[in-house]
């Protein structure tokens, strides 16, 4: 009824050019840092760094995720919805996650076993599972729509696979090192991710269509 009403009293609810031009930049930046983070966690090991770079991706990234739904709801409203908010979810549970580990390495606590996983994001089911289903939805409503190029929804399809491939390797095969953990997990972090996000906020940033 709210939507409703808005709509006869002819209130916007376009998302501007100005915006669109932020969530560009943050985009970019959050390719960026999404590769800095796979740099932190693969090969440098360094847990402050790729927490704080997950941290960063992950806030980064909701402000990209809003301009990208402002453009797809064109297409379909409530898949964009549900799109728009998967992948918030996943993103800000990433941003906490990240923040447990750091506060984790800023003040180690007493206890001795510290691989349990996660209370708000267990073994990666926010930062990869559910962040894969949004960007699946995002890609599928991509190619259904003309708002961004096609590769762009085709990359989002592979992206989105690889997230799901490895929150289920995580959750099954447990050990981080593993090829079938490690395999997808080099693939999406290393250049998936971060060329979706990179590719996505140049296209917002230039106002393509």
């Amino acid at each position: 009824m709210t939507t409703l009403a808005a709509g006869r009293v002819g209130v916007s609810t376009s998302i501007s050019s100005s915006y669109e031009r932020f969530a560009g930049v943050c985009g970019v930046l959050t390719g960026i840092v999404g590769f800095a983070y796979a740099v932190a966690f693969v090969i440098l090991r360094s847990p402050s760094l790729s927490a704080l770079c997950l941290l960063l991706g992950g806030l980064l990234g909701t402000a990209t995720l809003v301009a990208v739904y402002g453009r797809v709801r064109e297409t379909d409203g409530s898949f964009a919805l549900l799109a728009l908010l998967l992948g918030v979810t996943g993103a800000l549970g990433a941003a906490i996650h990240a923040g447990y580990d750091l506060s984790n390495v800023l003040h180690p606590p007493a206890a001795v076993n510290l691989d349990l996983p996660s209370q708000i994001d267990p073994r990666g089911m926010l930062t990869f599972g559910i962040a894969g289903l949004g960007l699946w939805a995002m890609a599928w409503l991509i190619l259904r729509g003309g708002q961004f190029p096609r590769g762009l929804g085709y990359l989002g399809y592979v992206t989105a696979l690889l997230l799901i491939v490895v929150y289920l390797a995580r959750l099954i095969v447990l050990d981080a090192t593993s090829p079938l953990v490690l395999a997808p997990a080099v693939l999406a972090g290393f250049i998936a991710n971060p060329g979706w996000y990179v590719w996505l906020g140049l296209s917002l940033w230039r106002n393509t269509r």
